[in-house]
């Protein structure tokens, strides 16, 4: 019998360790053809090769890029869909937003956007309308962005979205995370509207045992993430939960947008707001350049 998996095409960022690297093993292992992403050459290279040894008939390949930059992401979206026409491929089936970042000091990327926001809220925003025809040509588009439980307790901070004048790590954090559910409900709002057949969800990871917050963090922010990491689950555990969403039909029929351990939770009623959502579309488009089209007639 076919894996019902086999024909599916699932881009992946943030693949080279941690939740992406476990996500794109299982979704290899189930047949899906996987495009990962990641900074370093030499990490898209290993990861590669270590799906490839534990997966010998899987189908993947890495490609390198920066998500801190705004027009790297334009040439992932480029590079990504050269790579599919070489081989026949017109459609995306399941996009993973998972690269992430933690910042302990305000950094500034070369689009003059804070780090966090950047990398956490406007590439996977430009991504995703960059690959959007490719998503809409899928029979089931899905769009899988990596959140948190700590979007229930902030909003946006409208006044100074990147925190310039009183930056905070964790606000900073916790405003991006956020800002990852308010677009996957804004995107199923406006899909809904046009009879688009994408589908958004924002997945919940939990504490999970990852080196995220030691990557650019110092002080009590490093410390305190090495003290509690120790006490979180396994990278496997969410890769599962976004595995899920991204490979077994019976997630888009369940309704919901936020998901953690297989299962819908009610997001913040804040991440629900059609009036923030809206206003957070329209900044995003702004900032990175670009509007979405979701008439699928016109693609």
């Amino acid at each position: 019998m076919q894996n019902q998996n086999s024909d599916k095409v699932i881009i992946i960022t943030g693949a080279t360790s941690g939740i992406g690297l476990a996500t794109a093993k299982e979704l290899a292992g189930k047949g899906a053809y996987i495009i990962g992403t990641g900074r370093s050459a030499e990490r898209c290279a290993k990861a590669e090769k270590e799906i490839m040894e534990n997966c010998p008939n899987g189908k993947v390949c890495y490609i390198r890029a920066d998500l801190s930059s705004l027009t790297e992401v334009k040439r992932l979206a480029a590079l990504i869909r050269e790579r599919l026409a070489s081989n026949g491929i017109n459609h995306i089936d399941v996009l993973i937003n998972n690269a992430g970042t933690v910042s302990s000091w305000y950094v500034s990327t070369v689009d003059g956007f804070e780090l966090q926001f950047a990398v956490n809220h406007l590439a996977p925003f430009l991504l995703t309308g960059e690959l959007l025809p490719l998503l809409q040509h899928s029979k089931e588009g899905t769009v899988i962005g990596v959140s948190s439980g700590s979007h229930y307790r902030t909003k946006m901070h409208w006044k100074d979205v990147l925190l310039r004048k009183h930056y905070n790590c964790l606000l900073a954090y916790k405003q991006s995370k956020l800002a990852n559910v308010l677009f996957a409900t804004e995107l199923n709002r406006r899909a809904g509207k046009v009879g688009s057949s994408i589908r958004a969800y924002a997945v919940d990871p939990g504490l999970v045992n990852t080196d995220i917050g030691l990557k650019g963090t110092d002080g009590i922010v490093r410390k305190v993430w090495k003290i509690r990491s120790r006490s979180g689950t396994p990278v496997e555990q969410p890769a599962h939960s976004i595995s899920f969403i991204a490979a077994e039909p019976a997630a888009r029929k369940t309704e919901g947008v936020y998901w953690k351990d297989c299962t819908p939770l009610k997001p913040s009623r804040y991440s629900q707001s059609e009036d923030a959502g809206t206003r957070l579309w329209e900044l995003s488009e702004r900032m990175c350049g670009i509007k979405f089209n979701l008439n699928h007639s016109e693609i």
